[in-house]
């Protein structure tokens, strides 16, 4: 098979061949389409807030959000919008291009759309980049985000279609496909990828990347998540997935989607600093920023500069970004954790 194109055809034969291939080859042949199409040494910068967490009426079996289990998760009402831009200033100051907001609903009703609305606008006044995550949307729904400025609408496919029922029960695969069109006609980019680690078998890991790769159009962002075991879920006791399994999905995801940012996404408080600097070698170019994704933990920001440091990779910039203020703001967050750590010391 030709690598390094766009293809919208693949089959389940093509992409087991693929995850079976010998590891240095696959990192081999992932990390040179890579940096065919990106610089292998930048890195996309998210931040994740969650603007209404807990109570959601899906059964998503991973998710400690969801109102069928007992977790410790607290529930909250939708932010106020003032304070949604005032953590995306922050993200901004911290060096992060795109500020994503997250909502646990099965869909946005028709009363809280003014309110996401504003959101969108004023936070894409700041020269960020726009993403939510909102569940199921309609196609009037899915325009009036747009029209509101919002670049990115995240809608995983969570897993192959063959597993789906297994994890979630109360939406279908079809809808979530249907959204992802809806989103895609309005004229908004699409982020869309998946959770493995969940118990599934390693042909669902080809099924979830045969289904985005062969979307009409490929997602401009495919977030690869590490199940993260939150107790109180039906999940919490499943078995660890292996790591090389993990990056063997990331490399396979950057062959099959040359053109789509991969972004290591949850689960990366389970990863040391070596197994996330092969993920970045295997075509990784995408992570959430910060010490939480929604309501599970993330690594703390300063962590993910200090890595980036050692590695001599630096964050993407944007064309409103000038290379003297991601210098600084890289510094800056080291220059922090030093004196964090110093003040701690003292007490």
């Amino acid at each position: 098979m030709e690598l390094g194109t766009v293809r919208h055809d693949w089959t389940h034969k093509e992409v087991k061949s693929l995850f079976e291939m010998p590891f240095n080859d696959l990192l081999f042949y992932a990390a040179s389409i890579h940096r065919k199409n990106f610089n292998p040494n930048e890195v996309q910068i998210s931040t994740l807030l969650s603007i209404k967490t807990g109570a959601c009426p899906e059964d998503c079996k991973y998710c400690p959000q969801s109102g069928h289990y007992k977790t410790d998760l607290e529930r909250e009402r939708l932010m106020e919008v003032e304070k949604v831009v005032a953590q995306a200033k922050v993200a901004k100051e911290k060096g992060a291009t795109r500020f994503c907001m997250g909502a646990a609903w099965s869909d946005p009703k028709d009363r809280d759309m003014p309110y996401i609305e504003k959101m969108v606008r004023e936070v894409r006044e700041l020269g960020l980049e726009t993403c939510m995550t909102l569940g199921k949307l309609d196609n009037d729904k899915a325009h009036a985000l747009r029209e509101a400025g919002l670049d990115y609408y995240n809608h995983n496919l969570d897993t192959s279609p063959e597993y789906y029922e297994q994890i979630i029960t109360t939406r279908t695969y079809q809808d979530r496909l249907d959204t992802l069109d809806h989103v895609r006609d309005a004229g908004m980019k699409v982020c869309s990828g998946g959770i493995v680690g969940m118990g599934e078998q390693a042909s669902d890991r080809y099924g979830l990347l045969m289904q985005l790769a062969n979307l009409p159009k490929q997602p401009e962002s495919v977030p690869i998540n590490m199940l993260v075991k939150v107790a109180g879920t039906p999940l919490e006791d499943v078995d660890d997935l292996d790591h090389f399994e993990f990056v063997r999905t990331i490399a396979v995801a950057r062959i099959m989607m040359p053109y789509s940012y991969v972004r290591l996404s949850a689960g990366r408080t389970a990863m040391n600093e070596q197994m996330q600097s092969m993920c970045f070698f295997a075509g990784a170019n995408s992570i959430f920023y910060g010490d939480k994704l929604l309501t599970t933990e993330n690594p703390e920001a300063d962590a993910d500069m200090n890595l980036l440091k050692k590695l001599g990779m630096q964050p993407e910039k944007r064309q409103d970004y000038s290379d003297e203020a991601y210098e600084a703001s890289l510094n800056s967050a080291i220059a922090d954790k030093a004196t964090s750590e110093l003040f701690y010391e003292a007490n």
